[in-house]
């Protein structure tokens, strides 16, 4: 799991435990009503439509990608395009595995961006992982979302974990998608929509 998840997850944390202080909590009324409102929405369908479609983006990414491309690195010292995917991966079993999800058997956590170098084993691993990671979201109970995660922080739950690994996927398609641009690499959901955009166009009755 990257460091920035990890950080994520504790400050989230800690905020929630923490009291104001200052001019801030002087200002602030001596009592606040507590929310009761209920939530708009289940955090485990959400959770679920943004991971199914954080895969879906992945994969097409990492289709669209030539395999020759795959060792690419903006620098070096920093991950290639290839080692990209294979952390992604590895953090969609290595995250899960905060709250207790066992680890298939054969994925070691070190050096698992390292351990592929091969496009379609890689695609594989992409896949792989993000079936894992939905069966583990589509496990728990909407009550398991709050359920307490001490070792985490005072105030961490399974959901913090869950929050965690989404946005991490969200962070590294952003970073997937600069490194396929950099290399003249269009997404193909961008692709896709470009075309409609011209098609409609020319479909369109003159003035």
């Amino acid at each position: 799991m990257s460091a920035t998840a990890l950080a994520l997850l504790l400050t989230a944390s800690a905020s929630r435990t923490s009291a104001p202080s200052g001019p801030a909590a002087q200002s602030a009324p001596a009592t606040q009503a507590k929310d009761t409102t209920p939530p708009s929405y289940d955090m485990k369908p959400q959770a679920l439509l943004d991971l199914d479609g954080m895969h879906k983006k992945f994969v097409d990414l990492a289709t669209a990608v030539p395999a020759e491309k795959y060792s690419w690195r903006p620098a070096e010292g920093v991950r290639s395009i290839g080692e990209v995917f294979l952390h992604v991966a590895g953090a969609n079993y290595f995250i899960p595995n905060m709250m207790g999800t066992p680890l298939p058997a054969g994925i070691q956590m070190k050096d698992y961006d390292k351990s592929l170098t091969d496009k379609t084993q890689i695609i594989d691993a992409l896949n792989r992982s993000f079936a894992s990671a939905h069966a583990a979201i589509e496990a728990m109970s909407n009550a398991d979302f709050n359920k307490p995660l001490p070792k985490l922080g005072p105030d961490a739950n399974y959901g913090d974990v869950i929050y965690i690994l989404v946005t991490h996927a969200h962070e590294h398609l952003g970073q997937s998608i600069a490194y396929a641009r950099v290399n003249g690499i269009v997404p193909p959901w961008t692709a896709e929509a470009e075309a409609a955009a011209k098609a409609k166009k020319q479909a369109a009755p003159e003035n």
